[in-house]
């Protein structure tokens, strides 16, 4: 019984997952509504929510630093987004140099909110707050209160496209790509047994790490054959996994983000032992700043338009996916796995919650109390373990 509780506590986001799409598609297939998991509007799923996933990743990051907040970043996707209009559209900038521009601009705010956060140490939520409304004012200057659209064909494609383009391999490719991230999962996941095992490392027990290959490779397979259904692997859910994976790499692999993961749990001890405090949230901001205009530049080839209200509660969903994902609000816990599954979380809530036409209002309502939920459950955690 005991190892049966362990294991679902060890894989309880990815159970609270399946049930919410469960739940989701048994109540729209008895409405009569469609059906969540039909090959399109999964892909539409995965293009809805690709910021949120982007942001999310930032964000955490953030968080594990001492619990800290970033409220800017839909006004910053706003801004970054006005930019690329005004480069891309106006001016007729090469696309590929106005990317870099953007990048470049989203660094420099995010350097500048990081300076003022760990230098000298304003409150985060002060100093994001006074970017939301300082960059969403930018924003509406550069725009003047228009928007700016078509973008040019070839930048679109850089994030709407598909693979392969043509329709008839699509669903053989796409399974051959996800039985080939199958066997990688699966070898990935013996081999760091093994290595943890010959260090003397504690290893998750046996049924613990089976449960949740079979959860991931089912939900792998099934991606695959809905994707394959359809127009094939779309180009952003490539973006979003080098994202994914570099940044899982730098939080579990090196010394940043074990020194991030340290400031979080006690600054000051982390301090004592040696590691530079201050710099590590600087960078922990500028990464916010630099992914907030990638966020940028895959809403606007969404949306083909940069739009004044553009980015509007983006930081809501972020911070929110962030928790679901068991990130602590007092920071040094949380997992780059554990927020793309909330980012994901949300996602489904959202359009589950579309399609049965359910009214705006309650949608952020069902949204605020699944965020407090969450909140609710760590802190109460926290106190039980003390």
């Amino acid at each position: 019984m005991n190892q049966i509780t362990d294991m679902l506590k060890r894989n309880s986001l990815l159970l609270a997952l399946i049930i919410i799409i469960v739940l989701f598609e048994t109540v729209i297939r008895m409405t009569g509504h469609g059906s969540l998991l039909s090959p399109q509007n999964f892909t539409n799923i995965i293009s809805q929510n690709s910021y949120v996933i982007i942001l999310a990743v930032g964000m955490l990051f953030c968080i594990v630093g001492c619990g800290n907040i970033d409220l800017s970043v839909g006004s910053i996707v706003c801004l970054i987004g006005a930019l690329a209009g005004v480069l891309m559209v106006n001016m007729e900038v090469n696309i590929y140099l106005s990317m870099a521009l953007c990048l470049l601009l989203g660094i420099l705010i995010g350097a500048w909110h990081g300076f003022w956060i760990a230098y000298v140490r304003i409150p985060s939520f002060i100093v994001t707050l006074a970017g939301m409304m300082l960059f969403r004012g930018i924003a509406l200057l550069v725009l003047d209160g228009l928007t700016i659209s078509p973008f040019d064909t070839e930048y679109l494609a850089n994030f709407n496209s598909f693979i392969p383009k043509a329709r008839a391999s699509a669903f053989t490719l796409t399974m051959i790509v996800t039985l080939v991230l199958c066997a990688i999962f699966l070898l990935w996941g013996l081999y760091d047994r093994a290595t943890k095992r010959r260090k003397g490392y504690e290893l998750e027990p046996m049924a613990s790490f089976a449960f949740r290959s079979v959860i991931v490779i089912g939900g792998l397979l099934f991606s695959g054959v809905l994707l394959g259904n359809h127009k094939g692997i779309p180009f952003i859910l490539v973006i979003l996994a080098v994202v994914v994976l570099f940044y899982a790499f730098i939080a579990n692999k090196t010394v940043t983000g074990r020194r991030l993961y340290a400031l979080g749990g006690n600054e000051k001890a982390a301090k004592l032992s040696g590691v530079n405090t201050n710099f590590i949230l600087f960078l922990a901001y500028v990464n916010m700043g630099f992914l907030s205009a990638l966020a940028a530049l895959v809403c606007v080839a969404r949306f083909n338009s940069a739009a004044p209200t553009a980015g509007t509660g983006y930081e809501l969903d972020a911070i929110g996916s962030c928790f679901i994902g068991g990130a602590s609000a007092y920071g040094g816990v949380g997992t780059i796995g554990g927020a793309v599954i909330g980012a994901v979380f949300m996602g489904v809530l959202n359009n589950g919650m579309s399609i049965l036409g359910i009214d705006a209002n309650w949608q952020k309502t069902v949204k605020g109390m699944v965020l407090l939920i969450a909140v609710v459950i760590d802190v109460m955690s926290k106190k039980r373990a003390r």
